[in-house]
């Protein structure tokens, strides 16, 4: 008890310093959340994907298509029980700032692919029943503030010519890491239009995305899929949805690897600094410690005390930088919202950061602690500082 008391009196002692390291804690660890939480943010398209979804692209590359005759001949293979289509639109709305992901699909058959999508009972009828009928995210419709019966208007870029669809749904998500920043619309609306003006361009299907009933034959079943159109002027590719996914995150490993590299840096950093507040410290008592040597306290005693006010200093900061993380992650998602629709703190994060700071404050402490401890009672009485 008396030891506790100690620490907590000599935390403050000298408070400009104290509160200067307490806020150089909490900065860092306030950055080492926000790049954590931007790796799993990264990530969060893997996490969301399901053992139970195939995706059946052109062997080439994403970016060429797929006749629209594969869809009956993938729905005939055994241990398939759901298929639907879609293509990536890629139009401006209003201005080329307001980009955000937007998906042709074949309907409600693609919709209910995504059970974690979630939709009222009247909402899934109009987007069936009427053609130009769209569906937005809970947070994209938050952003541009639409609302249900609005009219959107979109300039193809990729697809030539412009569309104006109506607000049909506003699906939310039954998870947090459920993505309710995306745009769906009918993908026979836009090959309606295509047929007319590009015929070239129309019938075709970016992907197709597939429901199997036993995930343990993912691998078989596309297999037998990818088999149908071998040697065809169109060969696929399926892959579990989880590996479409990390194929574009293999994308950007140079990104991500230098962030993790930062994050750790971000750490050295702490230890830097704390590390010569505690020094400066233990140079300025030594004779306090010297004195409470020759009072019968002993070597380990003055550890504790100097790695206890260490411990503190960090554990304050870094608590304060946690609480400020999540002010933090909104910014952020208000700026990279999208490109990165979900970007929430995770639990395990907030878990980590007391962990990483009590190990920086120990750590920062060891040196000035173990020279205290075996300095002498002399050394100490004779130091000016």
């Amino acid at each position: 008890m008396e030891l506790l008391k100690l620490v907590l009196r000599n935390v403050f002692r000298n408070r400009l310093r104290s509160m200067l390291t307490i806020l150089g804690v909490a900065i860092a660890m306030l950055a080492f959340s926000i790049l954590r939480t931007l790796v799993g943010a990264w990530y969060i398209g893997v996490e969301a994907s399901s053992a139970h979804r195939l995706v059946t692209r052109n062997k080439i590359s994403l970016i060429y298509m797929l006749p629209l005759a594969y869809r009956n001949k993938i729905l005939q293979v055994s241990g398939v029980n759901g298929i639907g289509h879609g293509v990536w639109y890629g139009g401006i709305y209003k201005d080329k700032k307001n980009f955000f992901a937007q998906f042709a699909v074949s309907g409600m058959d693609y919709m209910d692919l995504y059970p974690e999508f979630v939709l009222t009972d009247s909402e899934k009828k109009a987007f069936e029943t009427h053609r130009n009928a769209a569906i937005a995210g809970r947070r994209l419709a938050q952003r541009f503030n639409w609302k249900i019966g609005d009219v959107i208007p979109l300039q193809g870029t990729i697809f030539p010519g412009n569309i104006e669809l109506v607000l049909k749904g506003i699906y939310r998500g039954a998870r947090n890491n459920v993505d309710e920043s995306a745009f769906f619309f009918r993908y026979d609306y836009l090959n309606e239009k295509l047929r007319k003006s590009f015929p070239d361009m129309a019938d075709k299907a970016g992907w197709y995305m597939v429901r199997i009933k036993d995930p343990d034959r993912a691998a078989e079943i596309s297999l037998e899929i990818d088999a149908l159109f071998k040697s065809s002027l169109a060969e696929t590719h399926t892959e579990t949805e989880k590996a479409f996914q990390l194929g574009f995150v293999a994308m950007t490993d140079a990104i991500i690897a230098a962030i993790q590299v930062i994050s750790i840096v971000v750490i050295a950093i702490i230890l830097i600094v704390l590390a010569n507040t505690m020094a400066m410290t233990a140079r300025e008592r030594s004779a306090e410690y010297a004195v409470l040597k020759t009072l019968g306290f002993g070597p380990w005693f003055l550890f504790m005390l100097i790695a206890g006010e260490s411990a503190s200093l960090a554990l304050i900061g870094g608590i304060s930088g946690a609480i400020l993380s999540f002010p933090g992650a909104m910014i952020f998602q208000a700026q990279l919202q999208s490109i990165l629709p979900v970007f929430q703190v995770e639990r395990s994060t907030l878990a980590l950061i007391p962990a990483v700071s009590l190990s920086v404050g120990l750590a920062a402490a060891l040196v000035p602690a173990i020279r205290v401890s075996h300095m002498s009672i002399s050394e100490g009485l004779r130091h000016v500082g």
